[in-house]
């Protein structure tokens, strides 16, 4: 393979978790050896400054940014039109590198640049069963899928089960191996050191299941707080509107991704609380805050999905009704009363995430593609 250019329709740097999931996965397949190009559109954006030092990861690959129409704060309509217009220039920009591999997030990318070059692959996420992933299977486009419930829907709909590898999300495990107590990492945050801490670190979306995890909250007893890290400023403001008087909530709203091992550090119990309402949570997704938190070393609660055990299981974690808020504070309670065996299953979570890297996940892919 001379080339892999990764095309990624997003705003560089942004405050999305894709954005580390891309740097992550450029700097991973560049540190195999491969020549990497991140080309991205080139769109206004509030977050300045150079992505490699705001997402701390080595320059070990080129970025280009491209021309578009950045009409996406328009709406939908927006969208499509900023869409179209960055797919038009990164198909003219492959029209001259068609000797190398073209990897991307985007299906509307994918299938535009199938039309011009051999070696594509698309990696999945969310579900999607719109035509354009119709058209991709009809294709035979390569696909890496973050769960097996990904691979398992495209099977359903035609697609070749030997064109697909199933390659869950990773973690930079040392980034979260810091070398600080509990009781240290509270005192660098300013938290409390006198309450039972529960964290939860990521979007507020409702599929992520936040709200049933700050509904928990009436069920616990006073030494226990959740701390909520993360969310959009949208989300942060309906959080904090509905549920900042509520005396065992901290609402801390969006830190620096550098600052997470610090946080998941600080907690004795870290939840992943996902809804089951829809396919998205219930089936598809690969939380990268999953892998983050098994690298943290500190005991997990889990929302009873098959998504989430594809990965974890009764050994390395423990689990709750989905969307049951007092199903959650009985969990939370549980490990509370049952401490050093939670924290047994915690040891087991930290050794099985050291094969989730991001230069394994890497390896594996190329070594699929170069099958």
């Amino acid at each position: 393979m001379k080339k892999l250019i990764y095309i990624a329709n997003i705003r560089l740097p942004t405050e999305k978790a894709h954005g580390i999931q891309i740097m992550e996965m450029c700097n991973a397949f560049a540190r195999s050896g491969t020549e990497v190009e991140l080309v991205v559109p080139r769109r206004l954006n509030p977050i300045k400054g150079d992505p490699f030092v705001y997402y701390d990861v080595k320059k070990s690959f080129s970025t280009k940014k491209l021309p578009c129409i950045d009409f996406v704060k328009f709406g939908r309509i927006g969208y499509w039109i900023q869409s179209l217009s960055f797919v038009k220039f990164a198909s003219w920009y492959s029209l001259f590198r068609k000797d190398s591999l073209f990897y991307t997030r985007d299906e509307i990318v994918a299938l535009f640049l199938r039309l011009i070059v051999k070696k594509i692959v698309w990696e999945g996420h969310g579900g999607e069963k719109n035509f354009l992933v119709k058209s991709l299977i009809k294709r035979k486009v390569s696909m890496v899928m973050i769960t097996k419930g990904l691979k398992d829907l495209y099977v359903s709909m035609g697609a070749d089960p030997e064109k697909i590898i199933v390659s869950p999300d990773a973690v930079d495990v040392e980034q979260f191996s810091i070398n600080l107590s509990k009781e240290e990492a509270r005192k660098k945050l300013d938290l409390p050191t006198d309450k039972k801490i529960v964290l939860y670190a990521g979007h507020l979306y409702s599929w992520k299941g936040a709200d049933t995890a700050v509904q928990s909250a009436s069920g616990l007893p006073d030494n226990v707080i959740i701390i909520f890290v993360g969310g959009t400023a949208v989300d942060i403001e309906r959080f904090e509107k509905n549920y900042g008087q509520n005396k065992k909530v901290m609402i801390l709203g969006k830190k620096p991704h550098e600052e997470m091992p610090l946080y998941m550090k600080s907690a004795d119990i870290l939840l992943l609380p996902n809804s089951a309402k829809e396919d998205i949570s219930k089936l598809y997704t690969s939380p990268m805050k999953l892998f983050e938190y098994m690298a943290s070393g500190n005991p997990i609660i889990a929302s009873d999905l098959p998504s989430l055990k594809e990965i974890l299981n009764e050994s390395n974690a423990y689990f709750f009704e989905p969307d049951n808020s007092e199903s959650l504070a009985g969990a939370i309670k549980k490990v509370l009363a049952n401490y050093d065996e939670a924290c047994s299953k915690a040891k087991i979570a930290l050794e099985l995430v050291q094969n989730f890297s991001w230069q394994k996940r890497a390896l594996s892919i190329l070594d699929f593609i170069n099958d």
